[in-house]
């Protein structure tokens, strides 16, 4: 597959076949991605992968840390007050993934446990979270997605799906226990990753992209 169709081929997978992902290829998927360019060639990205009852019991203590707890990232992902075209550009993709789910507005128990699905990794049987060292610089946060990006097109070069989540550095204290992770790492979230379902129509569900004339400036 080449770079480009990799690029226009990729989504946003929430919904995986139960087939499980082998041991080669999960580390080929991070063999090719662990070329991705980063600051004076810092490297700073750390992976923990998890499968089968890991992961089934780190979703339970994140759901259950969502029941009783606001979120406590490391990190803020999101502006504190939204803004045009962000914020309707958020609107959208929040209504357009709700249709794609047959979730409506008043169904709340349906909304809470779309969101749980998250800490379930959308089903998919194998999770990474991604670290790095807290006393790095913000330039290495920008490494982490170069590296992240490279995973995804990795795999898509693999024949599976991803989904990118930062739902899952929503309780980062709660995933540091559960694997025995380093305080002075930070989590700055995760990759669902797993063949996709083909049937389910949350995975039919698109987002649009802004035309290159949009965020291009050229200068002479």
């Amino acid at each position: 597959m080449d770079v480009t169709t990799a690029l226009t081929c990729r989504n946003s997978t929430r919904a995986f076949l139960d087939r499980p992902v082998g041991d080669e290829q999960i580390r080929a998927i991070l063999d090719a991605a662990r070329w991705a360019p980063s600051g004076v060639n810092t490297q700073p990205w750390q992976v923990a992968v998890v499968r089968g009852a890991g992961k089934q019991k780190l979703a339970d203590a994140l759901i259950a840390a969502r029941a009783g707890a606001a979120p406590n990232p490391d990190y803020r992902y999101y502006p504190e007050q939204w803004f045009d075209p962000f914020k309707e550009r958020r609107k959208q993709c929040g209504l357009a993934l709700y249709q794609a789910l047959e979730i409506r507005r008043e169904d709340t128990d349906k909304q809470r446990a779309a969101w749980d699905n998250n800490y379930r990794f959308f089903g998919a049987p194998v999770g990474l979270l991604l670290f790095l060292d807290r006393r790095l610089g913000q330039g290495s946060w920008i490494d982490m997605g170069m590296f992240m990006q490279s995973i995804m097109l990795a795999a898509q070069d693999q024949g599976l799906a991803t989904c990118p989540q930062a739902s899952l550095a929503d309780y980062p204290d709660v995933v540091r226990g559960q694997l025995a992770i380093e305080d002075n790492l930070a989590l700055l979230g995760g990759i669902a990753l797993g063949y996709a379902d083909p049937d389910a129509a949350v995975n039919r569900f698109r987002t649009e992209r802004e035309p290159v004339e949009n965020f291009t400036r050229w200068y002479e």
